[in-house]
């Protein structure tokens, strides 16, 4: 009996460790794959007691990827190698971009916001509150955040945007224990794709399913914003002038990016929809005086406080049909306490607002009652 001892034991201890390979299989073929409507740049996975997430889409062009792992409390962390990891709940956070300051409005999760650089640039009444209070403080008013403030105020993560000079300071931060995770929001190109990354800040919070919720609300407003168009005519849609003069090349939207996008679904006849491309065209004023001196509407026309500062700004301007008729519309009716634009900070995440907007502005008698958000049309004086 005691000469198969030894062999009974070994065959346990064999069977013992292929079962736990057999486990650990398991949960890494138990992933759940969230579907996304319409953003492109990053993918969700639900483990048990943890998520993944893969931001496939950090900037333009990036063939780096990130992988984060957001562990639910008491859960254990899976194998495999990750970017980032967050530990669920979390009470302090940084972010760095005015973009997610909604995030936090819509998810009622302001007052985990700890630190931000520069923030004079926040419009948000319920942050500007915090900032008031001493609850948030300011991490620097230069290109990019401070790395020693931040790594001082040890926050449970911080997300970086990569229009910024934050990204250099990855390594830095995950040698001092700081979790930073990347927001590339701004790539993506369609309306709705930029507001969906709500659901992204919503793990990162514990808080997806509210995420899902306040996403769909969204969503359902753009949509039913957009059939309206449908009641216009096709064939008469007005035409739209956007862009400005900046050193001598006009900078308009490229056809496909966000903006030409939304112009497009509130039935405008944009004049530089062959413009290819995401971000902006780079044309002569030649072109555009061109193509574009008798267009019925000018959108996007920068933050001049008058059409007659706008024409003394830049002399060119006073050539174009838009701009005699005063039908130059700007994205600057609303401003926070200490200065900041509203379209900059909540438009990503309202995009049924902007749209809304520009239908008022292009068929007014598809929102009769409706009152302009961001936009306004610029005066005289």
């Amino acid at each position: 009996m005691e000469k198969t001892k030894p062999f009974t034991l070994l065959f346990l201890l064999i069977f013992s460790l292929l079962s736990c390979n057999s486990k650990d299989q398991k949960v890494e073929n138990s992933l759940e794959k969230i579907p996304l409507d319409y953003a492109k740049g990053f993918e969700i996975f639900k483990g048990n007691g943890y998520w993944e997430i893969e931001v496939s889409q950090p900037w333009t062009g990036a063939t780096q990827s990130f992988r984060y792992l957001i562990l639910e409390e008491k859960s254990e962390k899976p194998s495999g190698d990750f970017d980032a990891i967050v530990q669920l709940p979390v009470n302090e956070i940084i972010l760095t971009s005015t973009t997610q300051i909604p995030h936090l409005d819509m998810l009622n999760a302001s007052e985990k916001l700890i630190g931000f650089p520069n923030t004079d640039l926040i419009s948000s009444v319920k942050t500007r509150a915090l900032i008031d209070q001493k609850k948030v403080k300011d991490l620097g008013s230069g290109p990019s955040s401070n790395p020693e403030m931040i790594i001082d105020t040890a926050p449970d993560w911080i997300m970086i945007s990569t229009l910024g000079d934050d990204i250099r300071y990855l390594d830095l931060l995950k040698t001092a224990g700081v979790p930073a995770l990347i927001n590339g929001e701004y790539v993506e190109q369609h309306p709705l794709g930029r507001a969906e990354w709500i659901k992204f800040t919503g793990i990162l919070l514990g808080k997806y399913e509210e995420a899902k919720e306040v996403f769909e609300e969204v969503e359902q407003s753009y949509l039913d914003a957009e059939k309206l168009i449908n009641k216009a005519d096709s064939t008469s849609f007005p035409t739209v002038l956007s862009g400005i003069l900046y050193q001598d090349i006009w900078y308009a939207p490229g056809s496909d990016s966000w903006g030409a996008k939304i112009l497009e679904n509130a039935g405008g006849n944009y004049i530089f929809k062959d413009q290819k491309g995401t971000g902006s065209a780079q044309l002569n004023y030649e072109y555009v005086l061109d193509r574009a001196l008798g267009a019925d509407f000018w959108i996007g026309s920068a933050d001049f406080p008058s059409i007659q500062k706008m024409g003394e700004s830049e002399p060119r301007y006073q050539a174009f049909e838009a701009w005699k008729n005063g039908k130059v519309y700007s994205y600057t009716q609303k401003r926070g306490a200490t200065g900041g634009l509203e379209y900059f900070e909540l438009g990503y995440m309202r995009p049924d607002l902007i749209l809304k907007d520009l239908i008022k502005i292009l068929h007014p008698e598809l929102l009769p009652d409706y009152e302009l958000y961001f936009y306004q049309q610029l005066h005289e004086k």
